[in-house]
């Protein structure tokens, strides 16, 4: 079955995805840059390919692509400690803060929640790395707001299911070296951890993990039942909740590491009917391997009681692409 997603009450298919485009110093505004080179406007989107030309179009391609206002806010909100506590040598570290003022209040201020923009391949270059670039404004956000090696851009490849037009939604992620959260961020909040139990709880260790095999001895999705190879996986995650949060057994599910990963990234989520929902910024062929499908049921998923923290779930972590 074709995934769909809804953005401001249009559908489309979704055809396929570029799944991660680094965002390399090059790329970025001066401002915005660790090494010395000077700005480059155009991205490179990987090496010429079957499947790439299958995915942007035949040299030389020019793509209708757009950006969503919502997805730049979330992205701003998301670096803002990086770009207020640097872990990073910026070029301009000390005005990144004001900068940061700057920019965000411009994103808000954008009138429409679809920021168009057209691109083109840089076909003039030669040999095997291929290209994109733009004179458009908005294409310039990406330079402008993006730091680089903990940015990234994953791209949907869309059809809209009306007007079977061909469109290119790009989205920032962030990702801070590997981790969900900033460092600055985990270690304040292990600071501030009243207890041993509560810092435990970060790791799905002590208490917590206990209780949460009281409650759940098993990965609801692989029915494995060695808790040798179980994680205890927040649905809010540690960070960002509350004391209580942090150590309640119902803000979890056991899980298999690998449904851990795509749980706590973002990647997959679930709906209180017990069914998986999983992003479309990961690709079929990656979901096929891994042995999970869009809207399969998970009849011992147990959400009773875990409501509320799906719903934060679903609204903040899962990498939806639309509506919800």
């Amino acid at each position: 079955m074709q995934q769909q997603i809804t953005i401001d009450n249009q559908i489309f298919d979704v055809l396929d995805v570029k799944e991660k485009i680094t965002i390399a110093d090059s790329f970025v505004v001066n401002s915005n840059k660790i090494g010395r080179g000077n700005g480059e406007a155009k991205l490179y989107v990987g090496n010429d390919s079957e499947e790439l030309r299958w995915f942007f179009g035949k040299r030389p391609f020019e793509i209708k692509c757009f950006l969503l206002k919502k997805d730049l806010i979330k992205y701003l909100q998301d670096t803002q400690i990086e770009y207020q506590k640097p872990e990073q040598f910026y070029r301009s570290k000390d005005k990144l803060p004001d900068l940061f003022e700057e920019r965000f209040e411009r994103i808000k201020s954008l009138p429409d929640n679809i920021v168009l923009f057209e691109a083109e391949e840089q076909d003039q270059i030669a040999g095997p790395r291929i290209y994109i670039n733009s004179s458009n404004s908005f294409y310039q956000i990406l330079r402008e707001l993006s730091l680089p090696n903990i940015t990234y851009i994953s791209v949907l490849k869309l059809k809209n299911i009306q007007t079977r037009e061909i469109s290119f939604y790009f989205k920032l992620f962030a990702d801070y070296f590997g981790e969900v959260e900033h460092p600055a961020i985990i270690e304040e909040e292990i600071d501030n951890s009243a207890n041993e139990q509560t810092r435990q709880a970060r790791k799905g260790h002590g208490i917590y993990r206990s209780k949460l095999l009281d409650l759940c001895p098993f990965c609801p999705i692989t029915m494995i039942t060695d808790d040798r190879l179980l994680i205890a996986s927040h649905i809010k995650p540690w960070v960002d909740s509350d004391t209580f949060e942090k150590t309640d057994p119902y803000n979890g599910f056991m899980l298999s590491p690998t449904f851990d990963f795509l749980f706590d990234r973002g990647f997959m989520s679930f709906t209180d009917d017990k069914k998986v929902m999983l992003s479309p910024f990961l690709s079929k062929m990656t979901y096929s391997k891994i042995g999970i499908s869009d809207n399969k049921n998970i009849p011992m998923l147990p959400v009773e009681g875990r409501e509320e923290y799906l719903k934060y779930h679903r609204e903040n972590i899962f990498k939806s692409g639309g509506d919800i």
